[in-house]
């Protein structure tokens, strides 16, 4: 399956901003399911200053500096993914949980670190009491690693409510689990906290779900959204992923921008400016299945064309 993806972001400020300076992760990386064919990056005002890097975890990452006084910053994200049905795995077909946990010492075997690395804290994912004693109803001894996994991915759908605006970035973990509110950011983190608090390594996905519409009603276009997921690290199939916002395992609607610790580790765009304090922000995404023949769209001064 072809896939276009393209990511808008607005940003309209009360008052002038002098400058500003970005880090942006929005143009899809190439994982083992996916394989980014084309992108492009379009920002309005156009940058002085532009450069892109791979981060830690790999993820493509573009650095970004307007350096003129401007009231509005609007950046534009297309990307070009083939996408081929991950392998189906059958849950018992993992060796038990307690086998599947990493050693501090056992360096060298993911990118971006150790196994062990995706065990410790992490600034949005906390150890704690509270996610181990929720893991644990899934973590009986002897079970099959992807069975753990299964099992808290369906408890976390059937016992968290999807409530768009009750949470944001900024909430703890612990009021998430304490409320049993959020949305797919949420729901991954607590699926990571608890696989964590086992001693398992877990991280966080960023990516976009392709949306269908309603039977005999046109897709609208926008009417897509970020989306995330967690993955855990078995030491005979590599990362396995699963959405606990949809109770399944990940497919070809997936598609996967970038992964970390955290969210925090992916965010799509962030950074730091001199001037207005208060700004309005939209966010618009759509997720279409591509013509091969479609060409990127055509900006008048895209910043990076491939």
């Amino acid at each position: 399956m072809k896939y276009r993806v393209c990511h808008r972001t607005e940003y309209d400020y009360a008052g002038p901003v002098d400058q500003c300076h970005n880090e942006a992760r929005l143009l899809l990386r190439d994982a083992a399911h996916q394989h980014c064919t084309r992108s492009l990056l379009n920002i309005e005002p156009r940058p002085q200053v532009y450069h892109e890097r791979r981060d830690f975890f790999g993820n493509r990452v573009a650095y970004f500096a307007i350096q003129e006084r401007h009231s509005r910053l609007v950046v534009n994200a297309v990307s070009d993914v083939e996408v081929t049905t991950p392998t189906d795995i059958a849950p018992g077909a993992s060796r038990c949980w307690e086998q599947a946990r990493p050693r501090a010492t056992e360096w060298g075997l993911l990118e971006g670190g150790s196994a062990y690395l995706y065990c410790l804290d992490s600034p949005l994912v906390p150890l704690s009491a509270q996610a181990r004693q929720y893991a644990e109803i899934s973590c009986p001894p002897g079970r099959p690693l992807l069975e753990v996994a299964h099992d808290l991915m369906g408890r976390i759908y059937h016992d968290y409510a999807y409530v768009p605006g009750f949470t944001a970035v900024t909430t703890p973990l612990a009021d998430v689990m304490e409320h049993r509110k959020g949305v797919c950011q949420d729901f991954a983190h607590v699926a990571i906290a608890c696989l964590r608090s086992m001693g398992l390594p877990a991280r966080y996905v960023s990516g976009y779900l392709e949306t269908l519409p309603a039977p005999g009603q046109k897709k609208l276009v926008g009417a897509d959204a970020s989306h995330a997921w967690f993955a855990v690290f078995d030491p005979d199939l590599g990362w396995v992923d699963y959405d606990p916002t949809n109770n399944r395992m990940i497919g070809q609607r997936h598609l996967t921008a970038a992964w970390g610790r955290d969210f925090a580790d992916v965010s799509p765009l962030k950074g730091v400016l001199y001037g207005s304090g208060r700004h309005e922000l939209k966010v618009s995404v759509d997720v279409a299945r591509l013509d091969p023949a479609s060409a990127l769209p055509d900006f008048d001064d895209p910043v990076r064309s491939i």
